[in-house]
């Protein structure tokens, strides 16, 4: 089963080697990693996406808690988060390519029905931008493959994720929301969140 974790790490050297060894010790294998900026300073945002049976979701977060560097963790699953990926494509195209003359246009055919963007156009290469989900990234990228074409590139950033309507008193405050609203209204401000006893201490908690 592949699960998606958040992670807010600081931005610190060393930090990826310690996230990549952790799931080494616990034999856990990292399907894609995509790690950028996040809204705090001096905090990076990592997408982790592993392939672990279904019941240790709850180990790899107490896991991902024990690093002095992580800030917070959240598990997300495609029901409650927007989840997409970026790609690149370079594909041969022009009179060597197996379509010859009309490789081209073919191309940019099939770019408009996959709602993918052509960045760079060479005599003998078009590069595609997608963004979607992983599945409408395979998808192009296989029928290109069944209609001959020769993909000479494909370049990948893995999943990035972000949870819908997951307001932190940060994001709220940023909005000009109060942050003290009545349960009711955010009855679920972090489904996700360890219970006390099961947090494990960290000098970096907010």
């Amino acid at each position: 089963m592949l699960h998606t974790f958040v992670a807010l790490v600081q931005d610190k050297p060393g930090v990826l080697t310690r996230v990549a060894s952790l799931f080494r010790r616990l034999s856990i294998n990292i399907v894609s990693l995509t790690v950028g900026e996040s809204e705090r300073p001096d905090t990076s945002r990592m997408t982790i996406v592993c392939e672990a049976p279904e019941n240790a979701a709850h180990r790899i977060r107490a896991s991902l808690y024990k690093l002095e560097t992580t800030v917070h963790v959240d598990e997300l699953n495609r029901s409650e988060a927007v989840i997409r990926e970026l790609c690149l494509i370079k594909v041969q195209v022009g009179p060597d390519s197996p379509h010859g003359l009309h490789s081209r246009s073919q191309v940019f055919e099939l770019a408009q029905v996959f709602r993918a963007r052509v960045v760079d156009l060479a005599p003998e290469s078009i590069m595609l931008e997608m963004t979607g989900s992983a599945s409408k990234i395979e998808g192009l990228i296989q029928v290109l493959g069944e209609s001959n074409y020769t993909i000479l590139e494909v370049s990948r950033t893995g999943r990035m994720a972000m949870r819908r309507g997951h307001h932190t008193s940060r994001v709220l405050k940023a909005l000009g929301s109060p942050t003290s609203l009545p349960p009711a209204h955010f009855p679920t401000l972090d489904p996700d969140a360890l219970n006390e006893e099961d947090i494990l201490p960290s000098e970096f908690d907010d």
